[in-house]
């Protein structure tokens, strides 16, 4: 690219942190045969979430959350806009969450979906941006509250099932609410990243020169008030110490092995595991990775049971 196009694609990507264009909620459980009820809860600081509780005949539940731009049931993004924006990487695919929760509930578990705030029907807050888990932090403590006070569900024994941004509002919460973890079995997170690499990665496979990366973290704190720094999950990762099932494109176009692998290096629990996934560079290919091969995930919560 040269400046005068370079200039308004780093706009354009610090926009995104505050993006105007939600993806939708796509369907519904009872589109694959789910039973299911539409709920409402809050985050810890008041914040209206939507999301899905699904039952099972079971005491186990596993509450799910989803990457950033993402909803409860994915992304359409072999459709506009979503298609021109994730073409340069190679994941303008269809990406259905939907299919997942089947799998867990046909596996047992209770399941609680939900989508995070300034996503998919959940209420804007914080001035509508993304903040990389800082702020949704607080709709993984509201999607604990809500399943450690709900009368049916308080007895249950509770899995996370976090991906992406999901996964990092995961490790944020453990490491501002610590005694909120308490009991929790088990973690599954799915691609946990570092903004900074990511976005890094982007601006290569779009032709931007690596230097511009400043102008990026500068363009994100104009928008949302919070840098590269301050957006960071090692330290949040640190404070996790749940059984903890990380997994990852290991060639990621988007990423670096590295990046993951210190994420997951961070965790002080000695129980803990990091699988990766080969033949592939697509990053959407990690969002499908449940559904392609389920078992070892299944197998984590299976074991961690207490």
């Amino acid at each position: 690219m040269n400046e005068s196009e370079i200039i308004p694609t780093i706009a354009a990507i610090a926009a995104g942190f505050r993006g105007d264009q939600r993806a939708p909620v796509i369907g519904t459980p009872a589109d694959l045969g789910l039973d299911y009820e539409a709920v409402t809860f809050s985050a810890s600081d008041g914040v209206p979430l939507e999301g899905w509780f699904i039952p099972a005949e079971s005491d186990e539940i596993v509450i799910a959350n989803h990457p950033m731009g993402f909803t409860r049931t994915g992304l359409p993004s072999h459709l506009e806009p979503w298609n021109s924006i994730w073409a340069p990487s190679d994941n303008n695919i269809e990406i259905p969450f939907m299919p997942d929760y089947k799998i867990l509930h046909d596996a047992g578990y209770n399941v609680l979906t939900y989508d995070l705030r300034n996503h998919g029907l959940s209420a804007a807050a914080n001035g509508g941006i993304t903040s990389s888990g800082i702020f949704e932090a607080r709709d993984v403590l509201g999607s604990l509250t809500y399943a450690r006070t709900r009368s049916d569900l308080a007895t249950m024994r509770i899995s996370l099932f976090s991906r992406c941004l999901g996964a990092d509002a995961t490790f944020a919460a453990a490491y501002q609410e610590p005694a909120a973890f308490e009991g929790i079995d088990s973690l599954v997170a799915a691609q946990p990243v570092t903004t900074k690499v990511i976005i890094s990665h982007t601006l290569g496979l779009l032709g931007i020169p690596e230097g511009h990366i400043a102008d990026v973290d500068r363009g994100i704190q104009l928008v949302t008030g919070l840098g590269f720094d301050q957006q960071d999950p090692l330290p949040w990762a640190g404070a996790v110490t749940v059984p903890t099932f990380i997994y990852q494109v290991h060639d990621d176009s988007l990423v670096t092995p590295a990046d993951v692998q210190s994420i997951f290096d961070a965790l002080p629990t000695e129980d803990k595991k990091l699988h990766w996934i080969e033949n592939s560079q697509r990053r959407w290919d990690g969002y499908l990775e449940f559904q392609r091969n389920p078992q070892p995930m299944l197998d984590w919560i299976n074991q961690h049971n207490r």
